[in-house]
């Protein structure tokens, strides 16, 4: 699969490894995975592999072969489990969907990881009331919803090697997005703001720890014409101007 390098300039014998991001990437959306990646890139003081998950490359590495259903929303509602088995089981590693804009530097993340779980995210109690979402795609609703949209993953913990593509390709909608291969204790916990959700979480002022620092465009983003007047839209319009800038400058 295809990857995104970035690394500080390290003068330390023993270099800090990748932390490894898995971005969900759907053709639709690709304007939105540039940015996403560009935030983490712009604001990352730790070096990092991203790598978009594209079914059309896990269907011809044979690793992604199930039908898509009416109710999936974009090419990764499913294939994001693949998340350990892509990161060799070891190690943590990260999932976030492909409409998410980081405004926080992804180690102050990254630092919070604790091994004792198997993986981790950020807990909402979300029930949307709009009926639709993005370009028209039906709004499902269901518990944990919005849980798998960032995750966290300890890839080397034994219960996510029960996620293989075998398990990811049959198993139900339900299974994976409520995480039933896990027990509940073995799901921790991360703040609101690293998968603040645009409509549902408020920011409150004057309190620093509601402040967000990824900021998910849940129900569809500026790079829908519907969605192009949303909340903190003008945030994710100045990071598009920027990561075209900054292209330009490389070419």
């Amino acid at each position: 699969m295809s990857k995104d390098l970035h690394s500080d300039v390290e003068k330390s014998e023993t270099p800090l490894k990748p932390f490894k991001i898995f971005v969900g990437y759907d053709p639709r959306e690709d304007v939105a995975y540039e940015v996403c990646r560009y935030s983490l890139l712009k604001r990352s003081s730790i070096p990092l592999e991203i790598t978009p998950i594209k079914q059309c490359e896990l269907r011809e590495q044979g690793l992604y072969w199930r039908e898509r259903g009416k109710l999936e929303s974009t090419e990764f509602s499913f294939s994001r489990f693949l998340t350990p088995y892509l990161a060799d089981y070891e190690g943590w590693a990260m999932f976030v969907d492909c409409d998410f804009l980081y405004i926080g530097d992804i180690k102050e993340l990254r630092d919070i990881v604790d091994d004792k779980y198997a993986l981790m995210c950020v807990q909402h109690d979300y029930t949307p009331k709009e009926t639709t979402k993005m370009d028209g795609a039906v709004q499902t609703v269901y518990p944990r919803k919005n849980w798998s949209s960032m995750v966290l993953y300890n890839c080397g913990h034994p219960k996510n090697r029960r996620l293989t593509p075998e398990v990811v390709n049959a198993e139900s909608g339900a299974f994976l997005h409520r995480f039933m291969w896990l027990e509940d204790e073995e799901i921790g916990e991360v703040p609101f703001v690293w998968n603040f959700l645009v409509g549902h979480n408020k920011v409150v002022e004057g309190d620093p720890a509601t402040f967000p620092k990824a900021i998910h465009y849940t129900l569809g983003g500026p790079w829908f014409e519907a969605w192009k007047d949303c909340e903190f839209g003008d945030l994710w319009l100045k990071e598009l101007e920027e990561s075209k800038k900054a292209k330009e400058k490389v070419v």
